[in-house]
């Protein structure tokens, strides 16, 4: 009798395991949400994927932003304009290209606004929220920075954070500035030299910085070619510094003509204790002709046995469903 119960109870356990194995694997598929979302950028919150997004469409429609929370990076949930207009007065259109990022258990929104020229009011500022899908408040009432300094259009911002110190990558125009925010996130200080802005723009930089720091080394990232148009792509350079000197290596990203044109502005994010990478950013279907018509998508990002990143494929299946854990970039809490 016990011999029989132990057969049967090995049989049912192949059974499982032979269900297990035999159940099909969930894949984000891409676009990963519905509608046109550009600008992409993802963390990871507390075990659960966050993407904010901009909002694709004409610039006087830019009023506003949504936001994307997943546990598995397959099912997604909308959280429907965080921040807009009438909460950041002295914002009017454009609002572009949201930062996001956790400190002393506040979220942080960091985004461009008005597509500000010079004389103009506008630029890039940010916004502060007790939970990652808001609502956002403005923090400072004014941009955090409206000038054009280094011929860099004050937007398209990355906030890196380094031994307690934050730093600030950002510029469009084709120049790339970095500064020193103050802990508070009220303004800047200056750097040792006395300079408040230190230009460090790659060759063919165009917009869309982003920086991680892998293995000692720093990486970053940045978009080329025309946003509305094919040739938009993503291309990057590793230092040992994170003010450069950024060497251009390659591109990395860029549209595939059997999937999609013009992949570009992105940003990156890595499973904790994994290494999973995955590459989040926005490309044109290839029926798309509009300028406006741009899709949130991932992928995964992989690297070479020496640190360089590989060239990334874009799919429609998209990457497999992986729940997480903890916090990426990681903090301290």
């Amino acid at each position: 009798m016990m011999k029989q119960s132990y057969l049967l109870g090995l049989c049912v356990v192949a059974l499982l395991v032979s269900a297990c194995a035999s159940r099909p694997k969930e894949f984000s598929k891409n676009p990963i949400v519905e509608g046109w979302y550009a600008d992409p950028h993802a963390v990871i919150y507390d075990g659960t994927y966050w993407v904010y997004p901009t909002y694709s469409d004409s610039y006087e429609k830019q009023t506003f932003l949504d936001a994307f929370s997943s546990k598995d990076l397959v099912h997604w949930e909308k959280h429907p304009r965080i921040i807009d207009t009438t909460e950041v007065k002295w914002a009017k259109k454009c609002m572009w290209a949201p930062a996001a990022l956790y400190k002393d258990g506040k979220y942080y929104l960091f985004f461009g606004a008005n597509d500000v020229h010079e004389g103009e009011i506008g630029g890039i500022g940010v916004a502060v929220a007790d939970r990652p899908e808001g609502p956002y408040k403005d923090l400072l009432g004014k941009p955090l920075i409206n000038d054009i300094v280094n011929g860099a259009q004050p937007i398209d911002q990355y906030v890196y954070e380094e031994d307690g110190q934050y730093y600030m990558y950002y510029g469009g125009w084709g120049h790339c500035n970095v500064v020193k925010l103050k802990n508070d996130f009220t303004g800047l200080e200056p750097f040792e030299d006395g300079s408040y802005y230190k230009e460090i723009t790659p060759d063919k930089y165009v917009e869309g910085s982003f920086m991680f720091k892998k293995d000692g080394k720093y990486y970053f990232m940045w978009s080329e070619g025309g946003w509305g148009g094919p040739d938009y792509c993503v291309a990057y350079a590793i230092s040992d510094s994170p003010f450069g000197p950024f060497n251009r290596i390659g591109k990395i990203l860029e549209q595939d003509p059997s999937v999609a044109r013009g992949a570009g502005h992105h940003s990156v994010v890595n499973r904790p204790g994994t290494d999973d990478w995955y590459i989040f950013y926005h490309r044109r279907p290839l029926k798309e002709r509009h300028h406006n018509h741009r899709a949130t998508c991932v992928d995964k990002m992989e690297f070479d046995k020496d640190g360089k990143i590989k060239p990334v494929k874009i799919t429609f299946e998209g990457v497999e469903a992986k729940k997480t854990k903890g916090f990426f970039p990681a903090v301290k809490k």
